[in-house]
């Protein structure tokens, strides 16, 4: 079993930044690969950003220039460093493992 929690989401202007941290707990030695994705309002959930135990890194074309995903200073997390947000990034943003394990989910809404 593998717990998350997600942190850092929040209301920002056009242009602005956030940064999402993901702690994880439990047998997170077993994980091979942490994912961020989101789900904006009637829209299907799309994967943003991942990163292995070996640390191959993917991010989404929609997102890449803009968004960093990387291992945190705290052991066992992941962060997920957005920049030059749109409004099109409106959406609930997952940490999970492996596609098995999700937390909850932290809102992030880009607006004027």
């Amino acid at each position: 079993q593998v717990y998350l929690e997600e942190s850092g989401g929040g209301l920002v202007q056009p242009g602005g930044s956030l940064r999402l941290s993901c702690a994880a707990s439990g047998d997170v030695f077993r994980v091979l690969r942490m994912n961020w994705h989101r789900q904006a309002p009637g829209e299907q959930r799309e994967l943003v950003a991942s990163i292995t135990s070996g640390n191959d890194i993917y991010v989404a074309d929609a997102v890449k220039g803009r968004f960093t995903i990387g291992r945190g200073d705290a052991e066992n997390t992941v962060y997920l460093q957005m920049d030059s947000l749109k409004p099109e990034d409106t959406a609930v943003y997952y940490c999970n493992a492996d596609r098995r394990y999700w937390g909850q989910g932290t809102q992030v809404t880009v607006s004027s």
